[in-house]
């Protein structure tokens, strides 16, 4: 079941149950469309993989199924994301 975060891991910009603007990857890295559109270019700064909007969860399951209160803060460092993506084996098409 997914954690539902509550924040973006980049810009701590909160991200409730019911958000349009969450986005996560594989491994539930959540991040704001925002900072996928225009700092990550769609490609997860901690797993390399990609973004998909996250599901929200009905609020008549909130009770029973909890949402994570859990931040993850941890702004990421454009300049070694950027060397990442454009390195030998990560070009970008």
């Amino acid at each position: 079941m997914l954690e539902i975060r509550p924040t973006c891991e980049n810009c701590n910009t909160p991200l409730p149950f019911d958000s349009e603007e969450a986005m996560i990857c594989t491994f539930e890295c959540t991040f704001c469309k925002d900072c996928v559109n225009t700092v990550l270019q769609h490609v997860c700064p901690n797993c390399g993989g990609g973004f998909e909007k996250r599901p929200i969860r009905p609020a008549r399951l909130l009770e029973k199924y909890p949402v994570s209160n859990k931040i993850v803060h941890k702004p990421v460092d454009v300049s070694k994301h950027n060397d990442f993506l454009n390195g030998p084996n990560n070009k970008q098409t």
